[in-house]
């Protein structure tokens, strides 16, 4: 991949992550591991999309919209059951922004 891959990609990130809810949905969900480090997707820490919004105070379609968003960035990966949704990080995306940040300054 050329660096403008590389910085394309990490810019579609960032702009997932810019806005303060999706942040605060984002930080929730890296419960399931640490960044940098290897996380089995298996063992991932899943949320109920309504346990995700408690304490936000937005919509449940102000919810869905924003963890939609994060899902088409590739942060987040969604799942049904029943009906119910499971939300959860893809792992490796925490070691891609590790990577990130690891290589700025180098």
């Amino acid at each position: 991949m050329s660096n403008y891959e590389q910085n394309t990609r990490y810019a579609g990130l960032f702009k997932a992550l810019s806005n303060p809810h999706r942040l605060a949905l984002f930080h929730r969900l890296m419960t399931c591991c640490v960044p940098g480090t290897k996380c089995n997707p298996d063992e991932a820490v899943r949320f109920c999309v309504g346990d995700l919004g408690e304490g936000l105070d937005i919509a449940a379609s102000t919810l869905s919209h924003h963890l939609k968003e994060l899902n088409r960035a590739g942060l987040v990966r969604m799942e049904r059951r029943g009906k119910h949704i499971e939300c959860w990080l893809e792992p490796e995306v925490l070691g891609e922004l590790a990577r990130f940040f690891r290589q700025t300054g180098e």
